[in-house]
Order: C-alpha cells, then structure tokens, then sequence
C-alpha cells in the first residue's frame, strides 16, 4: 500500500495556525482508516513540535510522531498559499508534509519514511509539488521519490554495518573525506534531511562523507575503517551520540540537526577548516586524544542550555555513575544483615560491623575466614559492600567534575571527593568538590600556553593545578563549613518523627508522582540516592527511611493507571489499556516512566491524581520506619526492604487513591460529555 494517495493530499489548505493546519490533515488520516485516535496522534504531534518547531529553509513544515494512534507509516500533504508560521528562521511553510509513524515502527515500510526526508532536501522536488495542479500529479512526485511499495526486508545479520554515503566513494584530487553522525529525538525526518543536506553539501565541494544515520530504521554504522581515515568528523544532533568515544582525538564538529539543515556547506567548510588547523598543529590531537577518549565515559550536558539546565545535568552525571557503587554496597550490605541475623540473633548487625581486613584477632575476616560458619560469610558481604560505600562520594565528586571539564576534571574531582569524606562533609561536600574541580579543570584548560605544553596540559598540568586549588580551598575554607551544614542535616534527618516525617515523605512522594522521571521526580530521587552515603551500617537510619519512602512512590503512579485500565476499561482508549498492561510490570519495577502515556493525553487529571497518592505513599512509607538501602528495582529487591509488609501497605494505600481519583475525574468528564452531547441534540 501506498503511504499517500490522492485523498490525502490538500492542494489548498485553508488554516489560522499550525495547530489547525496539522488537525486537517491528521483527518484526512482518518478518513482514510491510516489514523485510529485522533486526539493521540495530535497530542504526539503537538509534543513532538514543543520539543523542537519542524519548520524548514525554504517554506517547508514537516510535522511528525510516533504514535499509538497511528497504524501504518502514512503521510499526507497540504499546500498553503500565504504560508503559516512553522518556526522556520526565513518565514512562513507553504509546503507542509504531515509525517505519521506507527509507535512501534518496526515494519521495513518505516525505512520509506528517511527517504522522503532526503527528497525535501531537492529544489527540484519541492519546486514540483509547489507548481503541481493536481493531487494526482503530487501523489506521482513522491511516488517517484520513495517508491510505491513496501522496501524489501533487511537481510537477517550483515558482515558489518554500512553507512548511508560507501567509504570507496571515487574522491577529486585534493579531497577530504568526513564522517558525520545525525540524530533528533523521533528520528523520522530531520535524521535524514541532515544526513542529506550535509552528502550534498561535501559532494559540492568536493569532499567525500560518510554518515551514520542514527534514527527511525537504526543507526547505520560507520565502520572502523572509515572513523580512522577521516580528517574529520561533523556531530549533528539532538539526542546523544551513541559510540561517541569511537571519534576520540578526531578534530569535530558539534551542532544542533537543524543548524545543518539550513546551512550544511558551512559545517563542511568548518570541519575543512579543521582538518587543516589539526594538520598544521600535531599538538591539537595530542591534546584532544585524552580528553575524547574518556574510555566510553559519556555525559548527557547540554552546553547550550542555560546554567540551570547544565547543574542540573552536571549533578545528574554524577549521580548516575554513583548508583551502581551505590548499589553494589547497599545489596550486600543488606545481605549481610540478613545473614547476620540468622547467625547471631537480632543484634548480629551490630556484631557484623566490628568485622574488617586489618585487626589482628578474630574480627579479622581475611585471616580467619570460615568456609562453613554463615558468620563469616555476613561479615565478608559487610566488608565488601561497605567497600563500595567508600567509593560513594568521591565517584559523585569525580563525574560532576567530568561533567563539566571532561576527563581532566576527574582527578580534581575524585581526589576532592575523598577528602571530603575523610573530612566528614559527605556528599554535600562531594558536590562542592565536583564543580569546584570541574570549573576548576575546565577554566585551566581554557589557559593560552605555548605549543610544546600544549600536549601535556591534559594528562599533567590541568590535572595537577586544578587538583591543588579545588583541594586546597576545600580543605582551609570550604570543608569545615560543609562539615557543620552536613552535621546539622544528619541530625534532622535523624530527629524527625510522627507529624515532620510524614510531611518530608510526602513532599518527596508528591515530586516523585509529578513529572514522572522528569526533573522534579529526578531532585527527589537524587536526594535520596546521595543520603544513602550517610547511613552506614546503622540498620534504621533516616537516609534509608527517605529511599523507601522515594521508591515506594515512585511506583504508585503506573500501577494506579494499570489498575484503572483493568477496572474501567471503556474510560480509556484502545492505546490506552495495551499500555495498561505494560504499566503492571514497570510500576512494579520501579519506572515511574510507564505512566508518562497517560499523562500525555491527560495531564490534568493523571498528574493531579498521581501527585495525591504518590504523597500519599511517601508520608506513610516513612511513618511505618520502612527502610532500604537499594536504589532500584521495586518489587525485585522486596526482601532487602525493611518493614516490607508495611512498605506494601503504604503502595497499596497509594494506588488505590491515584486510581480512585483518576477513575473518579474521568467518569465525571465522560458523564458531562454524555449530557451535552445529548443537549445538543435535543
């Protein structure tokens, strides 16, 4: 089947806005039974457009989604004669192709949609639809673009992955050859048009590219070969790079997919520019080499997002490499106890923690280790995940530092961590030294020195100074203060009771259930992720109280919409309940995220039901003292949850207000709906 035909086409699209353009033709998807819920597919691509205006150079709009509403890869086309304001810098769309994937989009047809991303990239194409007379005559032109019929599938496994331009390209005398990477959030359109326009645009000028499209039908990979023969190498996107260290110590270009869109010669002029700068100055490699090849060790930051947005990101980096260590040291050590209590009777924790690697007697594990006695093995798992407790602040220290600086920023950063914890300033303190030594890091690198230090400025002189300042100022200014500030907080954390702790559970239950893993949700998680730090090996510490109450509400919200759907199916679209399924195991999992469809299509009432329970849950959690010291996993790690069966009490108590209310607001909605549209008939 066709992914347009002649009824899909608007040769005179009549529209106030983008919004009513898009609805017209989204109907027409309708009509022809490619569209299965309207109001979905609108809602998709109305998020989709919030995330980034799909106006184009040249009088083009290329609205676009996945989405559940949505059954086969479609397309319909509208031709606007004044034009409608789209976000494009050089004025209003007259030519706007409606763009629908099914949310799956998994059938090879989905491998036609990149080509017609590439077609907008031809005047000669566009010129065409702009002058045709009829929809037939449209329907030909893209037609002849994309083809008529579904691709033949991809063979079942390839030797190695191939990228969209062949590396054996015939190059012209004196040429270069790039690589590029191209990605956008949905990875339909604005993949390929980049992928296109920067093909084009190296072609001109006599250069050769290869580009790995990392978008809707997978990434087609650069091969190694082709990494290492290129001069240099143009990022184009907006969604990280995946396998961005294979580019380490290649001169780069960084940029936004739409920048080059509009204005791909001048990213190939810039990477030529580059390549010959690179050339001149052997230096630049030797520099860039450490600092881009961090080992696979990545950062989501955005350096053009606003200093909020980048502490955010910073701290978030930190955050995410220290939960493994986090991890790894609360199971065993809730292991341990476990076992402790076994062996020892109801006070072996307490027992187990005298147990170390250097004493000289009986405590010492290493040296009196019995195979046989359960003792022994609590005290092993104490000893090795207290271990990995060690690491905690340091590990959040060192990659907020990476964050910031890259690799140069880790030694400031790690070394700043541990004295930190030696200092007793935990993680408040670890955070300090992490964006002290990554500012620290960075604004050394940015020093103007001599070409023959250049080289040795990441590996030695960056790593070095900024260690001693970030240190050093810690040490005789900032450490005592932190010390005192996170004293006072370990001692209120420890003082709460009754009436402040449920209000401190609730208010974190209630960011939890309001973004679903948003930025709201990730501070709340945050905050308790880094207070595990400070639990030790006390059994009931408040630091521990907070990470059940954080979890426990984190679940809530998508086992509520799985129960809603299950109970009262006809309040929600067929979507709807196939994504209800789903949300059992991920609510149970402990992935707030497998709420975010419900709240896309009605967010009122999901998040204002999701935020009541959800806080619900949190305040209850921490009245009842449930206690964890793992970071993730919801049901999975049920057994290492203190007061476990009271921990199921506050989630259940939480799901069955979230869905009471959510069931209770859309029933009321739906009965008003049934009242006016019977009054409008009457």
């Amino acid at each position: 089947m066709s992914l347009i035909t002649t009824s899909q086409v608007v040769l005179d699209l009549k529209a106030a806005d983008r919004a009513e353009a898009t609805r017209t033709l989204a109907e027409t998807l309708v009509d022809a039974g490619r569209c299965t819920d309207l109001d979905v597919f609108l809602t998709d691509v109305t998020t989709r457009e919030e995330t980034m205006a799909t106006g184009l150079p040249g009088g083009i709009a290329i609205p676009h989604a996945r989405s559940a509403g949505i059954s086969e890869p479609s397309l319909a086309f509208g031709r606007v004669t004044d034009g409608i304001d789209w976000g494009a810098p050089d004025g209003p769309a007259k030519l706007v192709f409606l763009i629908a994937a099914p949310e799956g989009g998994g059938d090879a047809h989905m491998q036609v949609l990149p080509a017609l991303a590439r077609a907008l990239m031809k005047s000669e194409f566009t010129e065409g639809l702009a002058a045709a007379k009829t929809e037939a005559e449209v329907v030909a032109l893209v037609e002849a673009e994309i083809g008529d019929v579904v691709p033949a599938a991809a063979p079942a496994a390839e030797a190695a992955p191939k990228a969209d331009t062949p590396l054996d390209t015939p190059a012209p005398a004196a040429s270069l050859k790039l690589v590029g990477v191209t990605s956008c959030p949905t990875g339909i359109a604005h993949t390929y048009m980049a992928a296109e326009a920067l093909e084009r645009a190296a072609a001109e000028a006599g250069h050769t590219i290869a580009v790995e499209t990392q978008g809707s039908v997978g990434a087609k990979g650069l091969s190694a070969q082709q990494i290492a023969e290129a001069d240099a190498v143009i990022f184009a996107h907006d969604v990280e790079v995946k396998g961005r260290d294979r580019f380490a110590g290649k001169p780069t270009v960084d940029v936004g997919v739409k920048k080059a869109i509009s204005d791909g010669p001048a990213l190939v002029d810039q990477a030529v520019a580059m390549a010959a700068e690179w050339k001149a100055d052997p230096s630049k490699a030797a520099a860039a080499a450490p600092a881009a090849g961090s080992g696979g060790l990545t950062s989501k930051v955005d350096d053009t997002a606003g200093i909020g947005t980048r502490i955010r990101q910073w701290l978030m980096t930190g955050v995410s490499y220290m939960i493994p260590f986090v991890a790894a040291g609360g199971i065993l050590i809730a292991l341990s106890f476990m076992l402790a209590q076994v062996s020892l009777g109801e006070n072996g924790a307490i027992e187990i923690v005298n147990y170390n690697l250097t004493s000289g007697d009986e405590y010492n594990i290493a040296q009196n280790f019995d195979v046989t006695s359960l003792t022994a093995w609590a005290a092993l798992l104490f000893v090795i995940g207290g271990a990995s407790f060690g690491f905690l602040v340091p590990i959040l220290s060192g990659f907020i530092a990476f964050a910031i600086a890259d690799r140069p920023g880790l030694v400031p950063g790690i070394v700043g961590g541990s004295v930190a914890a030696t200092m007793g300033a935990g993680f408040l303190g670890g955070i300090v030294t992490g964006l002290l030594g990554g500012i620290t890091a960075k604004w050394v690198a940015s020093w103007p020195v001599a070409k023959g230090v250049r080289g040795i400025m990441p590996v030695v002189v960056i790593p070095m100074l900024s260690t001693f300042v970030t240190v050093g100022l810690f040490i005789t200014v900032l450490g005592r203060p932190i010390q005192i500030a996170f004293d006072g907080l370990n001692d209120w954390l420890t003082s709460l009771s009754g009436g402040s702790a449920f209000a401190l559970g609730a208010i974190l239950g209630a960011m939890m259930g309001f973004d679903l893993g948003g930025p709201v949700n990730k501070v709340a998680y945050t905050f308790a992720t880094t207070g595990l730090a400070a639990a030790g090996a006390v059994t009931d510490a408040p630091q521990l109280k907070i990470m059940a109450a954080v979890m426990a509400a984190g679940m809530v919200a998508p086992l509520a919409m799985a129960l809603a759907t299950t109970l009262r199916p006809k309040l929600f679209s067929e979507p709807e309940r196939e994504n209800g399924k789903a949300a059992w195991l991920l609510g149970a999992s402990f992935i707030s995220e497998g709420a975010i469809p419900f709240a896309a299509a009605d967010p009122f009432r999901v998040i204002a039901s999701s935020v009541v329970g959800s806080a619900v849950t949190g305040g209850l959690a921490m009245v009842f003292g449930t206690t964890l010291r793992a970071p993730h996993g919801g049901i999975w790690v049920l057994p290492l949850i203190g007061n476990f069966l009271l921990f199921l009490v506050a989630l259940a108590i939480g799901v069955v207000i979230t869905t009471a209310i959510v069931l209770l607001l859309k029933s009321r909605d739906s009965k008003l709906a049934t009242v006016d549209a019977v009054a409008t008939t009457a």
